[in-house]
């Protein structure tokens, strides 16, 4: 079993700062891929920014030179710091989690529960 625990969500006004971070324990070997998803209401859920344990980092064209996204391999923890917010980030911000359970195991996708963000104008 697998546990993401999502904190760092809230209210915050446009310009503004939130940083969320995930923790991820339980039955993993290791982790490939940590990231964060979000959906609007009404919208598909979007990629915002994904690490891999490599470090090779994706982000949305819409949050590049204001999101940062970071991990700590060694307390399997991602990171997201979200400057100068706008009302368009606003959204349920999800964890994701691409991990081996053992050394021979295929890889599995796992999902956090989300995280609220919302952006007043």
């Amino acid at each position: 079993q697998v546990q993401l625990v999502e904190s760092g969500g809230g209210l915050v006004q446009a310009g503004g700062s939130l940083r969320l971070s995930c923790a991820a324990s339980g039955s993993i070997f290791s982790i490939n891929t940590m990231g964060w998803y979000r959906q609007a209401p009404g919208k598909q859920r979007e990629l915002v920014a994904r690490i891999t344990s490599g470090g090779i980092i994706n982000y949305a064209d819409s949050v590049k030179g204001r999101f940062t996204i970071s991990r700590d391999n060694a307390k399997n923890t991602m990171y997201l710091q979200m400057n100068s917010l706008k009302p368009e980030d606003t959204a349920v911000y999800y964890c994701n989690l691409v991990y081996r359970r053992w050394v021979s195991s295929p890889e599995n996708n796992y999902w956090g529960q989300g995280t609220q963000v919302t952006v007043s104008s």
